[in-house]
């Protein structure tokens, strides 16, 4: 992983203006209208990359946490020491270095090992911003795999950690319309009624619209009445959409 900072000869505590300033010094020795060295075009280019992630808060906050990571230039493999000191913190940021840096299948398989052990949890063994990126590129992972229930389960977890207290902001629209997408119509694909209706639940507690309420709420009452449970379908539908499902509706599910 390249060391933006070192291409700034700064350190990785440096204010925004410091960057600024080592940056205007910089351009005007490699552009490449102004220097006749054959390598400045790339150097320019690598330059500009980092200036543009360095000034920007949010992508700054990303790049350090992915620095944290990354393995050190003078022999230390960072990856070994995390496996050897192999407590609950370093295994959790061995799960996500791995994510990182392409071995997510290693990943998956840490991961699915360790939570055969009742005392482990993401949650518990990293901080709230690393645990939240790091359930999503796991979530993505089993995406990948059509593993959706664990992929879904995830998410859900990202979305009530956002709402405790924003971290993804704008990046949340993502991760719920995951969510949306894996509910619709993949969870049914994996799962059997009853684990399905669990999760639909999950997305009607979010309150998402009015709309999305609506067709969730349906489905539960779809699942409720495979079951042979019609009772317990009209009852939701009343107790839980009453207002909000017409008695046509109720008619059409033979809940009414």
């Amino acid at each position: 992983m390249k060391n933006y900072y070192d291409l700034f000869g700064l350190k990785h505590t440096c204010s925004l203006e410091e960057v600024k300033s080592s940056f205007r010094g910089k351009v005007k020795r490699l552009h490449p209208d102004l220097s006749r060295d054959t390598a400045g075009v790339e150097r320019f280019r690598l330059l500009l990359e980092a200036y543009r992630v360095l000034i920007d808060p949010e992508a700054r906050a990303d790049y350090d946490r992915r620095m944290r990571f990354s393995d050190s230039a003078d022999g230390f493999v960072y990856r070994d020491f995390l496996k050897e000191r192999a407590d609950g913190i370093s295994l959790a940021k061995l799960i996500f270095f791995d994510l990182l840096h392409d071995n997510e299948d290693e990943a998956l398989d840490l991961y699915e090992t360790l939570l055969l052990q009742d005392e482990f949890s993401l949650e518990i063994f990293m901080d709230r911003e690393d645990f939240m990126d790091c359930a999503f590129l796991l979530a993505e992972e089993y995406e990948k795999q059509r593993r959706y229930a664990k992929s879904f389960d995830l998410l859900v977890k990202i979305v009530r950690f956002e709402r405790q207290k924003p971290y993804f902001r704008h990046f949340l629209e993502e991760v719920i319309a995951r969510m949306r997408s894996l509910a619709a119509s993949k969870l049914s694909r994996e799962l059997p009624p009853q684990e399905c209706l669990a999760r639909y639940f999950q997305v009607v507690e979010f309150n998402l619209s009015h709309k999305e309420t609506n067709f969730y709420t349906k489905k539960i009452a779809e699942v409720y009445l495979g079951l042979g449970r019609a009772d317990l379908a009209g009852d939701y539908l009343d107790r839980k959409s009453g207002k909000r499902i017409s008695g046509g509706m109720k008619q059409k599910l033979g809940c009414s």
